[in-house]
């Protein structure tokens, strides 16, 4: 997803209040992270950052636009990024970062993960084969 340099995904394990916001904005801001990049997701340490149909179910879960969203303007872009502005070779993108942690004050109360054991999901998966390919 992103094209291997558009979209940034981190799992952590969140040690501090604030902590998934700061690495998020410093995993956009950072050289490896900030070339190229529109998207950077932060996600806790129970998302595989590799699934992008886990990183997109973090989102969808446990994300308060309100809270949890950041646009940063003028980061450093590339001419080879196709929405950078101006058009030129200092060229200027926006990016938006995205805290997909359970909320700091809730981590004790925020509801469980409810999901099929790994067995029940094989078993599922060997019985209706057609149905998943």
């Amino acid at each position: 997803s992103g094209g291997g340099r558009m979209m940034v995904t981190v799992s952590i394990k969140q040690q501090f209040p604030g902590h998934s916001k700061q690495t998020g904005l410093v995993a956009t801001a950072c050289r490896a992270g900030a070339y190229v990049n529109h998207l950077t997701v932060v996600v806790d340490d129970d998302i595989d950052p590799t699934d992008t149909d886990r990183v997109l179910w973090a989102m969808v879960t446990r994300v308060d636009p309100r809270e949890d969203v950041e646009i940063l303007r003028r980061m450093q872009a590339s001419p080879l990024d196709p929405i950078a502005y101006p058009a030129g070779v200092e060229a200027f993108n926006a990016r938006m970062v995205i805290d997909a942690c359970r909320p700091w004050e809730r981590l004790a109360t925020f509801p469980k993960v409810a999901q099929a054991s790994p067995e029940l999901r094989a078993q599922v998966r060997a019985k209706f084969p057609d149905l998943f390919s």
